[in-house]
């Protein structure tokens, strides 16, 4: 390698970034870009619309995606697929993710591009495999760096570990407590994170910057980076201390004029909250039958209130993928993008900048989310750092833990994965307290399946620490509480009502905890009282039940306050080690677990 100082080296990185040249990659593309209209003014596209001219209007390709997660290597099981239609109507599975191969896409995209900016929508950490994750996601950072990211809005998993590792992600050095992992001092990211609406309770300012300006040759576009208002209440306590989080769109509109007096009139927001498409199908038609018809949810309502001064907007947390048209507060069309999770997506947008307004001629912009296939050559400078960061895992990671007969899932409104983790948190509060009766785990904490195909040549069936940290990153604790029935069943009512009504959190449950779901009703009805029981017998509203739950939860987290209100606390291990011991309990080579039914909730539909 050439000696060559870090600044220097900082500074050819941003070269790089600033001259690259970049392109469409053939993939397939989805359904829902804006119609192409023709631009304002007389001038044919022939005169005076290039991709890499001078004249009055240029294409700037924005090429967009969310919700990375550490994923490094390509995600295993369903967690690593995308599905698509067909002409025919039919769907088919493609597997997709990887940095490997979204940096050869991504670089694939820009060539011929010389207007070209790479933006993230958040979670580009948190909740990592153990590849990313032990190593506090500085391997993620690096890939990032890598893969020329120019900006990303920050995301609820962000702070998953606090304001001052955010910070050190950002500006570099080693971990306060566990120090140094290389060679080298850790140097941050090369790109900004953007968190417009994350205020210091004291300062009341924004804990990093709220915008950036990308320029080139007379080319402006500005980006105003939020994450979504109530993220802390799905990050646990100690991650949003101190901290203080605005309206997403009020945060927005008061960015954007701020953009609008430095003369910035070209804008994207990149926005940590999402929606929920009508299909799961990646390339589905999110205009039909009409505009942005084809989606529901948070992202919605926030599009259609933010300024008309912002012509796009690159969102995310949902994990879910669309494109769509939503009509801004002045009526007009503008392109609203999702590009799922896990890099297995990302979005390719064309802008196109007018030079005589400063502004994005809204009626020419284009979108399309293409998929990450695993059948381009992989990128080697990622394959060259996933193999420095897996030798230095691999002590760890490699260790067996437990043994599964097929794949056991984490996804549905209860999973099988959903009930073998409960499962293990109520063999672990038993062994904290034998009058232990039931555990209820998130949904939301269970981020990735179990799959009975080796992923490194540890063996079909074969599970290893590593798989399991990939399924419980977060390192919470199994906590002991004490709950009267009453408030048991309060509990299981808040899975969908209160802040969860609109998006139903549903726990998953224990062994010989069952109850009945009716989604033909609303609100907390949906939980039908007279069907809980615990090993048969109706929750008793005046008895006492001794309940184990991550310390996610009962801190109140996820909207279920309730379960922050228990009472004689007992913390045991981590989620992760309760995990690990029940498996290396109740599995062996020659007796594997094998996927529980997921029979205990009864869903009526």
């Amino acid at each position: 390698m050439p000696a060559t100082s870090p600044a220097s080296a900082h500074q050819e990185r941003r070269r790089r970034r600033t001259n690259r040249f970049v392109a469409l990659t053939a993939g397939v593309v989805t359904v829902g870009a804006l119609a192409a209209a023709a631009l304002p003014g007389s001038a044919s596209a022939g005169e005076e619309h290039r991709k890499g001219g001078h004249g009055r209007y240029q294409d700037v390709q924005l090429l967009s995606f969310n919700d990375l997660h550490g994923n490094l290597e390509p995600p295993a099981g369903s967690s690593g697929r995308v599905t698509e239609t067909q002409a025919d109507g039919t769907t088919k599975t493609i597997d997709a993710g990887g940095v490997e191969y979204l940096a050869t896409h991504l670089r694939q995209a820009r060539k011929g591009e010389k207007y070209s900016i790479t933006a993230a929508g958040g979670d580009m950490v948190g909740a990592s495999p153990l590849i990313s994750g032990l190593f506090h996601d500085e391997p993620t950072i690096e890939a990032l760096n890598k893969l020329d990211l120019d900006v990303t809005s920050v995301g609820n998993h962000e702070f998953d570990e606090g304001a001052k590792e955010l910070g050190r992600l950002q500006n570099g050095g080693c971990h306060p407590k566990d120090g140094c992992y290389a060679d080298k001092k850790f140097k941050g990211a090369d790109f900004p994170y953007l968190a417009a609406n994350v205020l210091d309770e004291k300062t009341k300012k924004p804990i990093l910057k709220p915008y950036w300006v990308w320029k080139k040759n007379g080319v402006k576009v500005g980006f105003i980076g939020v994450t979504l208002e109530g993220t802390p209440d799905i990050v646990s306590a100690e991650g949003v201390k101190g901290l203080s989080f605005k309206d997403e769109t009020e945060t927005i509109n008061k960015y954007a004029k701020v953009l609008q007096r430095q003369g910035v009139k070209s804008i994207v927001a990149l926005i940590h909250e999402g929606g929920f498409p009508a299909s799961t199908s990646y390339n589905y038609d999110c205009d039909s039958p009409g505009a942005g018809d084809g989606v529901s949810g948070p992202i919605v309502d926030i599009a259609k209130n933010v300024t008309p001064q912002v012509d796009a907007l690159v969102t995310g947390h949902t994990h879910s993928a669309y494109v769509c048209s939503i009509a801004d507060p002045a009526g007009k069309p503008r392109m609203v993008t999702s590009a799922a999770s896990f890099g297995r997506l990302y979005t390719d947008t064309t802008l196109t900048y007018d030079r005589r307004t400063g502004d994005i001629a809204r009626t020419a912009v284009k979108s399309a989310n293409r998929v990450v296939t695993r059948d381009v050559p992989k990128a080697p400078d990622m394959t060259e750092l996933i193999s420095k960061w897996n030798t230095l895992a691999a002590p760890i990671g490699n260790k067996p833990i437990g043994y599964i007969s097929g794949d056991i899932g984490n996804t549905g409104t209860e999973s099988p994965l959903g009930d073998l983790i409960a499962d293990a948190q109520l063999a672990h509060g038993k062994q904290l307290d034998p009058e232990t009766d039931l555990a209820l785990m998130n949904p939301g904490g269970i981020r990735a399946p179990l799959t009975y195909a080796a992923k490194a040549g540890e063996g079909d069936g074969v599970v290893t620490y590593a798989e399991g940290f990939t399924v419980q990153p977060f390192a919470n604790t199994v906590n002991l509480q004490d709950f009267t029935g009453a408030q048991v069943i309060q509990a299981l009512k808040e899975q969908v009502s209160g802040p969860n009504a609109a998006a139903p959190k549903v726990l998953q449950v224990s062994s010989g905890l069952t109850y009945t779901l009716d989604l033909t009703k609303s609100g907390a009805d949906r939980v039908v009282t007279d069907s809980i029981k615990l090993n048969g017998a109706a929750i008793d509203p005046a008895a006492t039940y001794r309940v184990a739950t991550n310390s996610f939860l009962a801190g109140g987290g996820d909207g279920f306050p309730t379960l922050g209100q228990g009472t004689n606390d007992v913390v045991g291990s981590d989620d992760l080690t309760a995990l690990e011991q029940y498996l290396t309990a109740n599995s062996s080579a020659s007796n594997p677990i094998a996927p529980p039914k997921a029979d205990r909730i009864t869903i009526v539909k």
